[in-house]
């Protein structure tokens, strides 16, 4: 396979879309912490700032520009780009939880050194101020449940909870 069919392979099979999350300075030891918390995670690349262009980004040559990562088969990309923008709730991460023990084990591990305090809804903001949701995977069905009483139950549960409890929110969806 010559280097043109490579990449033109190596696209096909690529995600269209990647976040790319930016940091002041912590990209690599963000990476670094996300890679420890999911499955089947890599750090992929790490690019540097070189001099070129130093007038715009201010760092240092050398320095570490951007990480590429991959969580649980997802690709991701950490930008080092200053203090410049700082991450809000405008847009989070959610992570789709079968048991309770794996909304246990994430929400544990991303509120290490966060805040879970300030979020309800499953909702929790790592050390890094990236905004997660902990959600089990039937979430979305049981709120999108054609009868109303069911999803106003769950809905009603939902609102009420910061680390959400798997067993209460399908005993509130169960009743009739």
């Amino acid at each position: 396979m010559g280097l043109a069919d490579a990449r033109t392979w190596r696209a096909s099979i690529m995600q269209r879309i990647t976040p790319c999350l930016w940091y002041d300075d912590q990209a690599e030891d963000a990476a670094r912490f996300y890679v420890s918390v999911f499955p089947n995670a890599r750090i992929e690349a790490v690019s540097r700032y070189g001099d070129a262009g130093r007038e715009v980004h201010g760092r240092p040559a050398g320095s570490v520009m951007t990480v590429a990562f991959v969580l649980d088969g997802q690709d991701f990309v950490a930008l080092n780009g200053g203090p410049l923008f700082r991450f809000n709730e405008a847009i989070s991460l959610q992570i789709d939880c079968k048991t309770q023990a794996e909304i246990d084990y994430y929400w544990a591990r991303l509120t290490a050194g966060g805040d879970e305090q300030a979020q309800q809804c499953g909702w929790l903001k790592d050390r890094y101020g990236v905004s997660w949701q902990v959600v089990p995977t039937d979430m979305n069905a049981m709120m999108r449940d054609p009868d109303p009483e069911r999803s106003g139950r769950v809905m009603t549960a939902f609102m009420n909870m910061k680390k959400l409890d798997l067993e209460a929110l399908q005993r509130a969806y169960g009743q009739d």
